[in-house]
């Protein structure tokens, strides 16, 4: 039940992600900065893209993604609908992945070690919807910030 519920925030929030990215007027800004900010909303999402491919695909759904993740903010200028693109991908493996998760699944130890020792499927994939939102206030404030 918990991992059908989750499976729906994460497509809300990629979703709300889509929709920030496609806000830009000017598609230049995605990969710009400003001020004291670090990452563009470009490097942002593909730093979501990233890490979710990584520690839900290749953990969880064994589907064999490689993370690099020095290239998530480094690439740049990477066309808007690509970023669409791989958003969209990355809702429906989150979607499979999750809703196939048995209960037991879910309080399962996770494979791989993540923020302390001996953690669930349930904590990980919990603290990864917290970090997709702080990322998505990011790219949102940042948006606004340069348009």
């Amino acid at each position: 039940m918990l991992n059908n519920i989750l499976a729906n925030f994460y497509e809300r929030d990629i979703r709300k992600l889509i929709e920030e990215i496609n806000l830009f007027k000017n598609e230049e800004n995605i990969w710009r900065t400003a001020g004291s900010v670090k990452n563009s909303c470009g490097n942002l999402v593909l730093h979501i893209i990233g890490g979710m491919n990584y520690l839900i695909g290749t953990t969880l759904a064994q589907t064999k993604y490689v993370r690099n993740r020095e290239q998530e903010f480094i690439q740049k200028n990477i066309d808007r609908n690509e970023l669409v693109e791989q958003l969209e991908a990355l809702i429906l493996m989150i979607n499979q992945t999750l809703n196939a998760l048995t209960a037991e699944q879910m309080e399962a130890e996770y494979p791989i070690f993540f923020d302390k020792p001996k953690t669930s499927v349930t904590y990980v994939l919990v603290q990864l919807l917290v970090h997709l939102n702080y990322h998505l206030g990011q790219v949102n404030y940042l948006r606004r910030v340069l348009e």
